[in-house]
């Protein structure tokens, strides 16, 4: 069916990496997206990671490992620590690790948002990123990140989760939901911020 393919297009991004001035890694309990940073970093594609987030505060803390507990543990404080972890077990040198362990309230608005402070912060000029995240997580991760990056060329490399792909989303219930989710929350995320765009001048930081 068109729609479907329509959805999946618009929802699951995939780039061929591309050498960048950073990675980013929103914010998540799941070890897939940090294995894949490391590995890109290790394959020099960008210098510094970025892993970004608190927890959600409607658990009041991190909520666990989600996969691979056997390998990872499951005691850490916030999903920056988690994500860092997951990092230099897989080979990054923690020296190239940013913090960025505030973020959370507001989800991927926040790991973007917060992660913009810290690279004013460092002085970094960034003009080409890579956003490592969940597959059907991809293009409000895309959205978002440009919100708060106008100037930045991201390059998206996600990891299948869950067994939810580009291929098989819509075969069963938990991947409709998810992917429709993620639609949803597109255009929640973006229906005031279509003004900016448009021209109205509207100040897109909430910092």
């Amino acid at each position: 069916m068109d729609i479907i393919n329509d959805i999946s297009n618009f929802i699951f991004v995939d780039d061929e990496p591309e050498e960048s001035d950073i990675i980013f890694i929103p914010g998540g309990s799941f070890p897939e997206p940090s294995e894949r940073a490391a590995e890109l970093w290790k394959n020099k594609f960008a210098p510094i990671i970025l892993p970004s987030g608190k927890f959600n505060p409607k658990n009041g803390r991190f909520p666990g490992v989600q996969t691979k507990q056997e390998i990872y543990g499951n005691d850490f404080e916030t999903e920056w620590d988690f994500m860092k972890y997951v990092l230099v077990k897989s080979g990054v040198d923690e020296n190239v690790i940013l913090v960025e362990n505030k973020g959370g309230e507001k989800g991927t608005y926040d790991n973007a948002f917060m992660s913009k402070v810290v690279t004013d912060k460092h002085g970094l000029k960034i003009k080409k990123a890579i956003i490592c995240c969940k597959s059907f997580h991809a293009r409000r991760c895309q959205m978002t990140y440009s919100w708060a990056y106008p100037e930045v060329k991201f390059i998206i490399c996600p990891v299948v989760n869950r067994n939810i792909s580009k291929e098989n989303w819509f075969k069963d219930e938990f991947g409709i939901k998810q992917v429709m989710s993620e639609l949803q929350k597109c255009g929640q995320y973006f229906k005031d911020t279509i003004q900016i765009y448009a021209g109205n001048g509207k100040n897109n930081s909430i910092l």
